[in-house]
């Protein structure tokens, strides 16, 4: 095996669901407004909307996410939110990095933690100790304690900013506490010390008395260096940061040099209650993995991209790993990407869509299950038609979630005063507005969404020849039922909207979901369609929908999003929205007084442009081709003491930006690299830093224009709608095969017992939930699958004790936790 290099990818979907028993406000309004965030250790990545006058408030969001940076605690933090304060932090819950597993993919209560100063710290310091014996004059023996402070890494960020930290450090015992302390380090999280500070041990005794170096025991056992690292607040309080604790004991003549994590202090959230802050419901799926070099993985590779062909095509490796997983959408994930990768997706859809018709016994029953076939397009539609969504979608429910008119219909749940005429117009203009979009937008549906229609349709005709409207409600089935509709209601989770909307436009998008996904089922051409409402004043709504047009128009467009013409891929005919959000740039100019200074601005990226303005829904100040891009990279911090800044170059001076997290820097910059790889003139080298006081800080060169002296970072996939990793999403499917090795050679088992005995011997239970159609053809698959996944255990074995060698405890990489024994 060559030389082992590999990639550690981390991602994380958290999904932050209700919270419930809330502690009372101590006012005589008893409610609270609330909001949940996300954080990386201290760093806040996401945070949800306010929910209003509640004590168990519902959030209902999902945050996806990869992570671009070591951490330690992925934690939740409740706020109340306060006008003329500082929001209030209720409490929170912390769940350390080698804890996430545990709770992956589960559905938890988390009891709300408090909140101290004293017990929120990150990052890690660098020490170097040794004792030393000093022979005075008289000939006397004394010991020295010499600490050498070297270095902090990643502390947290102080109201947003970079901290001003300095470090005190303490010989502390029974009856001694010297502390001595270091020169504050102004605007950075990552300060270097290099500070070195003399400690006396021990009594100074006769040195003929000792033959050797010895700690006397009484002194030693019971002395400990502390190290605590403080914010210096200038006018305001110093904020604690984190200490450690080193007892002197473990220290011998030899230097003692080592990486230790900040922690807590010891009676941080002792004195509090921990039962009576309310809870919190959380659903939290994090995936590592650790991606060796392509070569790794043909085998693999090409075994999966193989299963279009393989007949049937349950005896595919495809097929399996959707039949071993016992939660099929682990397998639907990766499975897409890599088949859209590689451009396989159309004809494995097709081929599987073929198997579950043959188990449909009726027509009104088509492709209504969550199978292998419809999970797989499902997340095809999502990732293709991300962008579709965004022209069609976007701006209508923008208009519903920002300006909303009162839609409700239901009797029961009118208030007083509320005029149901009005309601049932506004919710028709509504569904007016959204469904004339959708039967308007066939021009920009995605190709390879037309591909997979036309073959449903044509599937569909040919299971059930004597059903001539089975062809439309295939297609119906998906594109109204499984896409427009599910976007509708749930605009947040295709990224049409930052938040989960609110109760009163949660229950409108609700009504205007119901009434889309009737009216696509309409191209059925069925008049029984009143039938599917369970309400009666849905069917008095529906009336009004009744006319011949919306028929004709729904079947006119599922003629055309099921057509094979060549479509014009999405965003082409306008701009495609693909980011926003508000983050600081640096001034392009000078202020009066000479110095450049940064602005807080609303950017906006589309497949055309870049563009910033004062504030969001203002004309923009500035924009930026994306034709004129030469490269988008990380800025390092100590250009202007900011963490999270990248930097646009487009011409002669780069565009400084500074985003509000990690996460947030991370995707922008793929965004932007994404969208502008194909630029002709992009630039093969940078500078990663800044030009300032008549040099750049990175090569020292003094000349503004000299070629930049670092290599650019590799690109990403030139094609904007799917942004995928085709070794990553291998590696995570090997992962997934190597998990569920019993289930394979259970299989194996089930297929050689049909193949000999015509049939299982064994109990149904061990058998029944595989598809096994042909078992010579399946067993040879599993075979590979069985044989593949063993040869990748191998580097994958090798990685590992590579890593865990190469990390010596105490290392950077990983530092010690605790006091050290």
């Amino acid at each position: 095996i060559p030389e082992l290099y590999c990639l550690a990818l981390v991602r994380s979907l958290a999904s932050a669901s209700e919270a419930k028993n809330l502690v009372p406000y101590s006012g005589p309004n008893k409610m609270r407004d609330c909001f949940c965030t996300i954080n990386l250790d201290q760093e806040e990545v996401f945070r949800t909307q306010v929910v209003e006058k509640s004590l168990s408030p519902f959030f209902g969001e999902e945050f996806y996410f990869e992570i671009p940076r070591t951490f330690q605690c992925l934690s939740f933090y409740i706020y109340d939110k306060s006008v003329l304060q500082r929001d209030l932090r209720i409490g929170k819950v912390a769940i350390k990095k080698e804890d996430l597993c545990k709770y992956t993919s589960k559905e938890t209560w988390f009891l709300l933690q408090p909140v101290d100063s004293n017990s929120e710290v990150q990052g890690k310091v660098h020490l170097e100790l040794k004792l030393n014996e000093l022979i005075t004059d008289n000939g006397s023996v004394c010991q020295q304690l010499v600490v050498h402070i070297k270095e902090c890494h990643g502390l947290p960020l102080v109201n947003g900013q970079n901290c001003d930290p300095y470090a005190t450090v303490s010989l502390m015992g029974p009856s001694r506490n010297d502390q001595k302390k270091t020169k504050v380090k102004k605007k950075t999280s990552n300060p270097q010390f290099n500070e070195t500070f003399y400690f006396e041990v021990t009594r100074s005794s006769s040195y003929t008395k000792k033959s050797q170096f010895q700690v006397e025991e009484e002194d030693i056992e019971k002395l400990e260096v502390r190290i605590d690292l403080w914010n210096n607040g200038n006018l305001v309080q110093d904020v604690f940061l984190g200490e450690i604790k080193v007892p002197v004991k473990v220290l011998g003549n030899d230097s003692f040099q080592a990486w230790y994590l900040l922690q807590p202090r010891e009676n941080g959230n002792k004195s509090s209650k921990t039962d009576d802050l309310g809870s919190l419901r959380l659903n939290v799926c994090y995936t590592e993995d650790y991606v060796l070099p392509s070569e790794y993985y043909a085998s693999l590779r090409n075994l999966l991209l193989k299963s279009p062909d393989v007949q049937p095509v349950s005896a595919s490796a495809a097929y399996i790993l959707g039949e071993v997983c016992r939660d099929k959408y682990d397998a639907v994930l990766p499975l897409v990407r890599l088949l859209l990768h590689h451009q396989k997706i159309v004809p494995f859809v097709t081929a599987v869509a073929e198997l579950d018709l043959k188990d449909t016994q009726e027509v009104n029953t088509i492709f209504r299950g969550n199978t292998l076939a419809t999970r797989c397009l499902d997340e095809m539609m999502k990732i293709v038609g991300k962008h579709y969504l965004k022209v069609t979608l976007k701006p209508v429910l923008d208009e519903i979630c920002e300006s909303p008119k009162p839609c409700e219909i239901d009797p029961i749940k009118l208030k007083e005063g509320d005029n149901v005429e009005v309601h049932k117009e506004n919710l028709r203009y509504y569904v007016d507005k959204v469904f004339n979009t959708i039967v308007q937008s066939s021009i920009s549906c995605p190709t390879l969404m037309c591909d997979v229609f036309y073959s449903l349709r044509h599937l569909a005709a040919k299971r059930f020849p004597n059903d001539p409207h089975v062809q439309y409600s295939a297609v119906s089935s998906f594109v109204f039922l499984r896409f427009f509709a599910v976007a509708v209601v749930s605009p947040h989770t295709f990224h049409l909207r930052p938040h989960h909307p609110d109760a009163q436009t949660s229950r409108t998008l609700t009504l205007i979901s119901k009434t889309i996904q009737t009216l696509g089922s309409w191209g059925s051409l069925s008049k029984s369609k009143l039938s599917s409402f369970k309400e009666t004043f849905m069917c008095e709504f529906f009336k009004m929908f009744q006319e011949e047009k919306f028929t004709e128009a729904v079947q006119k467009f599922l003629d055309e999003v099921s057509s094979t013409e060549s479509k014009e891929p999405s965003g082409m005919s306008e701009p495609v929205h693909l980011k926003e959000g508000e983050m600081y740039k640096r001034a392009q100019g000078r202020t009066r007084i000479g110095k450049k200074n940064f602005k807080k601005r609303w950017f906006c990226l589309t497949s055309r442009e870049l563009t910033y303005h004062k504030q969001r829904d203002k004309e923009p100040i500035y924009n930026i081709p994306i034709k004129n891009i030469l490269t988008v990279e990380k800025l390092e911090e100590s250009a202007f003491n900011r963490k999270n800044m990248f930097q646009v170059i487009y011409g002669e001076k780069p565009l400084y930006i500074q985003a509000n997290n990690c996460v947030e820097a991370s995707e922008w910059i793929e965004a932007l690299c994404r969208v502008s790889r194909c630029n002709q003139k992009r630039l093969s080298v940078y500078h990663p830093s800044a030009f300032l006081n008549g040099n750049w800080l990175c090569c020292k060169a003094t000349t503004e224009n000299t070629k930049g002296c670092t290599p650019c970072t590799a690109g990403v996939p030139a094609d904007i709608q799917i942004e995928i990793d085709g070794d990553r999403e291998t590696e995570r499917i090997y992962s997934l095969f190597a998990i569920n090795m019993p289930k394979l050679q259970k299989m194996e088992e089930a297929c050689g017992s049909i193949a000999v005995y015509q049939g299982p011997q064994k109990e149904l239970d061990d058998y029944s939930n595989f598809t096994i159609e042909d078992s010579v053809a399946t067993f040879q698959t599993l075979q590979q699958i069985i044989a593949i996944v063993e040869k990748l255990n191998e580097p994958h074995e090798k990685y590992r004790k590579k890593r865990s060698s190469s990390a010596k405890y105490g290392s950077e990489e990983n530092p010690i936790v605790g006091k050290v024994s």
